[in-house]
C-alpha cells in the first residue's frame, strides 16, 4: 500500500511527508528523519510488483545494489546522492537516501530554455565523473535522464534515483510504463535492460542533447525500427560548436559498439574550450560597456543581470567594424555569489586623480595670467576654442589643439617657465578625457573638462588676490 502523510516508519525514526514520484520500479517519498531533524528520500518497490513472477529476483537485485550504494556512500562523492541505510518495514524494503534541495535539470531547462554550452557541459562533466565511480563499483545507473540530475542551489549537479533492477522486464507492464523516459535511453536498454556501461554514455549524451537544444532527441526505437534519423544538435541551434555536436552524436550512436568504450573516453571529447552561448536568454536589465576600441576591433561587455544572484557577462568582439561585414564572437562568463541590484544604474568612473592634476595646473596658469595682468580675453579663449574644435574635428584632435593653443598663449605671456607648466596640462587632460568617455557621453565629458579648467583658472585668480592682500 502507498504510505500517507504523517505515517511513521521504524518506530518513529522516519515520518512520511509527501510522495515525490512514482515510476515503473517504485515510489519515492520525502520523509523527516526525526532524530536529526532533516529531510530524506525513501524509495520502495511498487506494491503491484509482488504479483510479478520475477518479484523475488527483483528484490534481490534491489537489496544487492542498495548495499553497494551504501558502501559507496562511505567515501562520499560530491555528485552522487548519499545512501543512508537500507531497511525493511513489514514486507516492504526501503532505501533511504539524502534529500537534494533544488530543481532537477528537466525543470531548469523547462523554465529557462536551452542552456549555454559552457553551463550544461559543466553539469554533464560532473555527472560523468560520478558515473565513472559508479562503473568502477560494478554498477550501471541505466536512468541518467534530466529528471534524475538534481541541480543544487550552489549550481552543483547530483545524480539521484539509480535505476535499480531496471533490466528486469515486467510482463504485466507496457513498454511505455516500463520506460517513461525512453527518449533518453538506447534501444538495447528499452528492449532488455542492458547492464553495459555504454547505456549510461547514451543516456548522458541524450541529456546533454536536451540541455543544449531544449528539444528531445529522436527516440532510439524509432531510429532502430522506423529508420528515423537523429537530428544533429547543430541543425537545431546553429551556434553549437562542432566539438560538442560531435561528442553528442558519438555518445548517442545507435549501436553500443559505435560509442566510446568508457565514460572517461567520452568525457574527454568534451575537453575543449567552450566559448559560444547558443541561445538568447530573457533578462530584466542590460548594462552595455564599450571597453576598448582599437582600429577595426570593438570590444563590448554586456551584463545581463537579475538572473537569480548571478551576473552573466557576455563579451562581444566585433571585428571589421569599418566594413559592411560584421563578425561577432560571444564569450559567456558567469560570476557567482555576487548580489545584483537591478534597479540601480551602473556606477560611473570619474578619474579624480587626473582631474585634480588638471585643476592644479590650470590654477597655476590662472595665477600667472593674473600676475602678468593679462587681458580678459585670454582667460576665456581656451574654452571657446575647445568647443569650436570639438565641432570641426575629432574629439581627440580638439583636446590636443586646445592644449597646444594654451601652451602658445601662456608662453607668449609668461615666457619659458610658465610654458613648461602649461605643457603639463596636456597629460592629465588627455588621461582624464580618455577615462571620462568610458562612462560619459562626449558632450558631458567636454563639460566636465571645461568646468574643471575654468574652476582652476578662477582658483588661480583667487590665490593671487589673497596673496596680494596679505
Amino acid at each position: 500500500m502507498t504510505w500517507v502523510t504523517g505515517q511513521e516508519l521504524q518506530n518513529g525514526k522516519y515520518v512520511i511527508q509527501q510522495v515525490l514520484g512514482q515510476g515503473g520500479f517504485g515510489i519515492t517519498y520525502q520523509a523527516l528523519q526525526v532524530n536529526l531533524k532533516r529531510s530524506v528520500v525513501i524509495k520502495t518497490p511498487n506494491e503491484y510488483l509482488q504479483h510479478d513472477p520475477d518479484y523475488e529476483k527483483y528484490i534481490e537485485k534491489f537489496i544487492a545494489e542498495g548495499q553497494i550504494l551504501a558502501e559507496l556512500s562511505k567515501d562520499p562523492h560530491p555528485h552522487i546522492v548519499g545512501v543512508i541505510e537500507l531497511f525493511q518495514e513489514g514486507n516492504t524494503y526501503c532505501l533511504v537516501m539524502e534529500f537534494i534541495p533544488g530543481e532537477n535539470l528537466f525543470q531548469v531547462i523547462n523554465r529557462s530554455g536551452a542552456l549555454p554550452e559552457a553551463e550544461i557541459i559543466t553539469y554533464i562533466r560532473q555527472i560523468g565523473a560520478a558515473l565513472i565511480k559508479v562503473h568502477k563499483a560494478g554498477l550501471v545507473h541505466r536512468d541518467t535522464h534530466p529528471r534524475n540530475i538534481m541541480i543544487r542551489n550552489n549550481s552543483k549537479a547530483v545524480l539521484i534515483d539509480f535505476g535499480i533492477a531496471k533490466e528486469i522486464i515486467f510482463l504485466s507492464r507496457t513498454l511505455t510504463d516500463r520506460d517513461a523516459n525512453r527518449e533518453f535511453a538506447p534501444y538495447e536498454q528499452i528492449f532488455k535492460g542492458s547492464r553495459d556501461p555504454r547505456v549510461d554514455i547514451y543516456c548522458l549524451a541524450a541529456s546533454l542533447y536536451y540541455g543544449v537544444t531544449g528539444q528531445y532527441p529522436t527516440n532510439s526505437l524509432a531510429r532502430k525500427v522506423g529508420r528515423e534519423r537523429l537530428i544533429p544538435p547543430q541543425k537545431i541551434i546553429s551556434g553549437i560548436s562542432k566539438e560538442l555536436n560531435q561528442a553528442i552524436l558519438k555518445g548517442m550512436a545507435l549501436e553500443a559498439r559505435d560509442r566510446p568504450k568508457s565514460m572517461q573516453l567520452w568525457l574527454e571529447m568534451l575537453n575543449y574550450k567552450s566559448q559560444i552561448p547558443n541561445k538568447e536568454r530573457k533578462v530584466s536589465n542590460v548594462i552595455l560597456n564599450i571597453v576598448s576600441v582599437r582600429k577595426n576591433i570593438v570590444n563590448i561587455i554586456i551584463k545581463f543581470i537579475n538572473r537569480g544572484k548571478n551576473i552573466v557577462n557576455v563579451t562581444i568582439k566585433i571585428v571589421n567594424a569599418g566594413t559592411n561585414i560584421v563578425n561577432a564572437v560571444l564569450i559567456r562568463n558567469t560570476e557567482k555569489s555576487k548580489v545584483v541590484y537591478p534597479d540601480r544604474k551602473p556606477a560611473r568612473t570619474i578619474p579624480w586623480v587626473s582631474l585634480t592634476i588638471l585643476l592644479l595646473n590650470y590654477c597655476i596658469i590662472g595665477f600667472t595670467l593674473t600676475l602678468v595682468n593679462a587681458p580678459f580675453w585670454l582667460w576665456a579663449v581656451l574654452v571657446p576654442l575647445v568647443l569650436v574644435w570639438a565641432v570641426a574635428f575629432a574629439w581627440e584632435v580638439a583636446v590636443a589643439l586646445a592644449l597646444v593653443w594654451a601652451v602658445i598663449v601662456v608662453a607668449f605671456v609668461a615666457k619659458a617657465v610658465v610654458m613648461f607648466l602649461a605643457a603639463a596640462v596636456a597629460v592629465p587632460a588627455l588621461l582624464a578625457e580618455e577615462k571620462l568617455r568610458k562612462s560619459f557621453s562626449k558632450f558631458h565629458a567636454f563639460l566636465i573638462l571645461a568646468g574643471t579648467s575654468n574652476i582652476g583658472l578662477g582658483l588661480g585668480w583667487i590665490v593671487y588676490k589673497l596673496l596680494t592682500v596679505l
